[in-house]
């Protein structure tokens, strides 16, 4: 993306601000817009690599590097201590690819014509790992409540029990799409693969340069965001369940919109309910295993709103993928509820 590299020079601004010693607010926006051009050099630096390595382990490998801006900035924020910002950035992540890019993807596709189509198995598939997953995130704070004065070490080992299953359902969910039923994910017909942008060891290097600019760039981003939640008085939680994810998932967000006004669909629901699905049986366990190693200790209790939220939210996402079709007001529906869901948030 031409646009996205524009903002590498908020690279160098974010380092001189810091080195300034800046007003917070300034270095927390420059660290930001650094990491949206870095996740997309990764994410186009991870197709190359997965055209060339064959379908089985390149699709292992974009589902691995799928959210690797965005686990880099949770694990930094985790070695910091900030566990309620991350549990809220796992929600939100959920949320803003739910809500956010499925209601863009909706409103692009359907712009272009008046029913968007896509592969009902699949988006079925999709819907049924999604509320499994949401399951899986839910049980520790449904346990929380249910037990008030439990110890925390319970909720704690509960949700390293949930990680773990929530992990072994993730790699068979991969055997399942990659290997046993590809088939189910192949009805969209597969257009001219594109012209890589690198070749495989510039491309090596570059998802190698990328990753350590993002954990630089996280640092700044973590630190400035303590002095932010101090200084106006925002919420961890809003910072975590909106904020944190658009910097993420920006380059994300774009690719999928981009798809979508190309007639793309299935690629485009894909990429949202795909992502979701990740973050929730990969990204999630893996900062549990995190936390443990970092003496930052993470359970899976979420709070009521983000409990709720995210089960509302997948919800009708399974309705809109039952059918297998939509259209632009249904994507619009989505970015309504998002909208009412983040002007909540900002009041929390």
């Amino acid at each position: 993306m031409v646009w996205a590299r524009w903002l590498l020079v908020a690279i160098p601004v974010s380092w001189a601000l810091a080195w300034l010693d800046a007003p917070p607010l300034g270095v927390f926006i420059a660290a930001g817009l650094a990491v949206v051009p870095l996740a997309a050099e990764m994410g186009a630096a991870t197709e190359t690599l997965a055209a060339r390595c064959g379908p089985a382990t390149g699709g292992l490998l974009n589902a691995t590097c799928g959210n690797a801006a965005e686990l880099i900035v949770a694990i930094v924020a985790l070695r910091a201590g900030l566990v309620d910002l991350v549990k809220a950035s796992l929600a939100g992540s959920i949320l803003g690819n739910l809500l956010l890019i499925l209601g863009l993807v909706l409103v692009a596709g359907g712009l272009k014509r008046p029913i968007v189509t896509f592969n009902r198995a699949a988006a079925g598939t999709a819907g049924a790992m999604l509320l499994l997953a949401v399951v899986g995130l839910v049980v520790p704070a449904l346990f929380a409540q249910a037990h008030p004065a439990a110890a925390p070490e319970m909720a704690l080992h509960l949700s390293e029990g949930v990680a773990v299953v929530l992990a072994l359902t993730y790699a068979l969910s991969l055997v399942f799409s990659l290997v046993t039923h590809r088939q189910l994910f192949g009805a969209e017909p597969e257009s001219p693969a594109p012209a890589t942008r690198y070749g495989t060891g510039v491309a090596v290097l570059v998802l190698g340069g990328a990753t350590v600019l993002v954990a630089l760039e996280s640092e700044l981003l973590v630190h400035a965001t303590q002095a932010v939640v101090a200084r106006f008085g925002l919420s961890e939680l809003f910072l975590g369940l909106i904020v944190i994810p658009l910097i993420g998932n920006a380059a994300e967000h774009a690719t999928a919109v981009v798809v979508a006004r190309r007639g793309q669909s299935d690629l485009a629901l894909h990429i949202a309910l795909g992502s979701s699905t990740q973050v929730a049986l990969f990204v999630a366990p893996v900062l549990v295993a995190a936390g443990a190693v970092l003496g930052r200790p993470m359970n899976l209790v979420f709070t009521t709103f983000e409990v709720v939220a995210l089960g509302l939210a997948s919800l009708i996402v399974t309705i809109i993928g039952l059918d297998g079709e939509s259209h632009w007001f249904e994507g619009a529906q989505l970015l309504a509820v998002y909208a009412l869901l983040a002007i909540a948030v900002w009041f929390i």
